[in-house]
């Protein structure tokens, strides 16, 4: 029986394994060195934040993996041996296999900040860094200040859960403003806004320098590039993204760049190897999509996609259409298409901004200046839905389209108070066009 061998039991590792026992019986077994069971990473927070327990994070119940014959294995790999397909762990032990899938995701990125292995410095990406922060930061009586370097949207998450116990916040950008790389200006200024009201000490255009140690070699200060500035604090967590977790791989014959080199079928340059999810780097980048992506959604989408392949019905990967959402304390926020920054925008992008008078609500559309095509929208407060999007961009809509029917794609809850008026009209102002919501969009508006 053909053993299929699992580096990995994060969303890609674990779908890939449920997809196979679905097409087969082949043999499955899931190495993980985290945690013995999966859980959804992106509940973690609220576990800290005391919504929830961790066991409520694991989708699946204990018995599910023995019934579905997948076997779990707890242990490091420290070496692959692909002349002999053979894994060789930490502990000395070896494990043969077939086909070998690495879905080993990410590490939170350090860039040789002296003091940055402290007791007290953390990421926020492992089951250990939640263990960490109930160690180091309980309570604002233990931790008298946390220090956050780093401005993404792991940044905000671990902003929010320290402020959810009351512990004080200084956040560290080295941006001008939050987010710039990926936000436009008047979304980017509004969310350091946001993030002001919450009474976080928001630092913008600083670097961190160095994390000083107490006479325990625990975390006491850390130092500001830019102004010498020391900050007392007990706890500092490292948010300045991540890196596909491959170092274990240095040594082997597999090609890596910052990932696992993989093509569209999600191979590696060795035969019966594979790479998935966070740490996967595709060769030609597909469409505007970066070679690596660490988001949840693209993990499980190249799971399902490879266990296709390995079952006999081979698949290209393609993720379609970017989306993604978040949240930025009270803000939601959803992208859909390409809505480019400050940095990086290319000439033909055009953007409309839109933002209420008073809350912090806004949409960007951006859209091609010479064909008027719809590029893509970012919204924040506002819910909308993702099938709406995905349709008018495969059908390439125009941003008047878009426009005429944007109500449509609002999933806000009943009575919530809609935008679509305000926002047409001022495109229709900022344009001089005449674009007009259908009538079904209209109704909507005034039904509520």
């Amino acid at each position: 029986m053909e053993h299929i061998v699992i580096i990995g039991n994060g969303i890609s590792g674990v779908t890939a394994a449920r997809h196979i026992r679905k097409l087969s019986d082949k043999r499955i077994t899931i190495i993980s060195a985290e945690t013995e069971y999966f859980f959804s990473r992106t509940a973690l927070m609220y576990v800290y934040m005391g919504h929830m327990k961790f066991e409520h994070t694991q989708p699946y119940e204990n018995w599910f993996w023995k019934k579905n014959r997948i076997e779990l294995k707890k242990g490091y790999v420290e070496q692959v041996k692909d002349s002999t397909k053979e894994l060789v762990f930490t502990s000395g032990e070896t494990l043969k296999y077939d086909k070998l899938i690495i879905a080993t995701g990410s590490k939170p990125n350090k860039f040789g900040w002296p003091g940055q292995d402290l007791d007290g410095v953390m990421g926020m990406y492992h089951r250990q860094d939640l263990e960490n922060l109930e160690k180091y930061a309980p309570n604002k009586e233990v931790c008298k200040r946390a220090v956050i370097v780093g401005g993404g949207l792991i940044g905000i998450e671990l902003a929010e859960m320290l402020q959810s116990r009351d512990i004080p916040v200084t956040f560290l950008v080295r941006e001008n403003s939050f987010w710039n790389g990926v936000l436009p200006a008047g979304e980017s200024e509004m969310i350091n806004k946001h993030i002001k009201e919450h009474h976080i000490d928001l630092r913008l255009g600083v670097n961190l320098q160095e994390i000083k140690a107490d006479e325990n070699g625990k975390v006491k200060s850390i130092i500001i590039k830019e102004t010498g500035e020391e900050i007392p604090c007990t706890v500092v967590g490292l948010t300045a993204g991540v890196s596909p977790n491959v170092d274990f791989l240095k040594d082997s014959n597999i090609e890596l760049g910052r990932g696992v080199k993989v093509n569209r079928r999600l191979e590696t340059n060795v035969k019966d190897i594979y790479a998935i999810g966070d740490c996967a780097e595709q060769h030609e980048p597909i469409g505007q999509r970066r070679p690596i992506e660490a988001v949840w959604y693209t993990g499980r989408m190249m799971g399902e996609t490879l266990a296709q392949t390995l079952c006999g019905n081979p698949r290209d990967y393609n993720p379609g259409h970017w989306f993604n959402s978040a949240k930025f304390l009270d803000i939601e926020y959803q992208t859909y298409g390409w809505v480019f920054g400050e940095r990086g925008r290319p000439k033909y992008e055009k953007h409309f901004h839109w933002k209420h008078p008073k809350k912090h609500i806004c949409i960007t559309i951006a859209y091609h200046k010479e064909s008027n095509k719809f590029l893509g929208i970012n919204t924040f407060g506002i819910r909308m839905r993702h099938h709406s999007f995905d349709t008018w961009l495969n059908e390439e809509r125009s941003v008047e389209y878009v426009l005429e029917h944007l109500a449509d794609a609002n999933f806000d809850p009943e009575f919530y108070k809609l935008h679509e008026k305000d926002i047409v009209a001022q495109f229709n102002q900022e344009n001089n066009t005449n674009v007009q919501l259908k009538k079904k969009s209209w109704r909507r508006i005034f039904s509520y």
